[in-house]
């Protein structure tokens, strides 16, 4: 997939020139527990090329983990950022758009009363979509990355409400298949409400990493994964905000560089040593960290965790990194949907 982020080009007075707005325009939105996310793309020959973006943290999962219902004050922060979004889809002229939602949505008891007030304030149709399809959706994003001579791949997901599993299967000149998947719930926002995340204990963290192996246990069982990995025959791949923070970290940058981490290997070793450093810090000391920053510096901790659980249960040599998946797998939908 050939992922191109370029600016259209504007006149003086502000708006698209017409031969621009004549071509179809798609956007992928992406309502996670923890993130809202947008992209509005065109067609590209090998894929699409990104126009607009926008990304804000939004937390809209804070503390349903307690009574299973999304709060007043979270579901004010995701609707001023969907508005937001809203205004980006109505401003770039889209002319084909899918809004999804995820494990927030799916748990709330009052979802359905939060999505109706976003299509009613921002005209934004949001679906909520189900485990199967988010990985499916995530899977279609990041598949160029998977390397087709290695023949079993674990690819993950770590969300902040839960975290996708997935096992396949690749062969030479097929898309990779998926033998088995599975949601466990254990997202970065409910384990840093269980366990903290300001200053967190040696022994919470071990029992964050413990819960977390106990989810993951069923899906090797039942799989037999680690054989795979003991005869050198898995690769794995993974896409979420903990992963790329730890291979920014790892890479030293001065501040995070999608560039330079896309697409990147991040050796286990290297990532426990991340790890221990970041898990020894107190909140401040994450908070200044460039590839951290204040809004991320409570959860980055069970991101580890659920990172760590992963690597001790299937534990290959290398991680590659993707920071592409669910908006990038709608959008490759969709394009193809409109040139069929």
């Amino acid at each position: 997939m050939d992922v191109q982020v370029q600016s259209e080009r504007r006149s003086d007075t502000g708006t698209v020139r017409s031969s621009a707005l004549a071509r179809p325009v798609f956007a992928a939105l992406d309502l996670g527990t923890n993130n809202c996310r947008l992209l509005i793309a065109r067609a590209a020959p090998g894929g699409f090329r990104v126009i607009d973006a926008f990304s804000r943290i939004v937390r809209l999962g804070e503390g349903l983990s307690r009574n299973d219902r999304l709060s007043d004050i979270a579901m004010q922060r995701t609707l001023a950022a969907l508005k937001v979004c809203g205004s980006k889809i109505e401003r770039r002229g889209v002319t084909s758009v899918r809004a999804v939602a995820t494990e927030a949505c799916r748990r709330a008891k009052n979802c359905n009363e939060f999505v109706d007030a976003v299509e009613r304030e921002t005209g934004i149709a949001i679906e909520i979509i189900s485990t199967e399809e988010e990985g499916r959706l995530a899977l279609a994003g990041c598949a160029s990355l998977l390397d087709p001579k290695v023949p079993h791949a674990i690819v993950f997901d770590i969300g902040g409400g839960s975290t996708e599993l997935m096992w396949l299967a690749l062969e030479r000149g097929r898309p990779p298949r998926i033998i088995d998947q599975t949601s466990i719930q254990c997202g970065v926002i409910g384990l840093t409400e269980r366990f903290g995340g300001n200053d967190v204990s040696p022994g919470a963290y071990r029992r964050m990493v413990e819960d977390v192996a106990n989810a993951i246990a069923p899906f090797e069982a039942r799989n037999g994964i680690r054989a795979h990995v003991e005869r050198g025959a898995v690769q794995m791949l993974g896409t979420s905000g903990t992963v790329t923070t730890l291979a920014g970290v790892n890479l030293g940058l001065g501040r995070y560089e999608r560039n330079a981490v896309d697409g990147s290997y991040l050796r286990l070793k290297d990532a426990r040593a991340v790890t221990e450093r970041l898990v020894a810090l107190d909140f401040d000391g994450r908070a200044r960290h460039p590839c951290i920053g204040q809004e991320r510096a409570d959860l980055v901790v069970a991101g580890c965790a659920v990172l760590e659980a992963i690597c001790d249960c299937w534990p290959v040599e290398r991680l590659r990194i993707a920071d592409r998946g669910l908006r990038e797998g709608i959008l490759v939908e969709l394009i193809g949907s409109a040139r069929d």
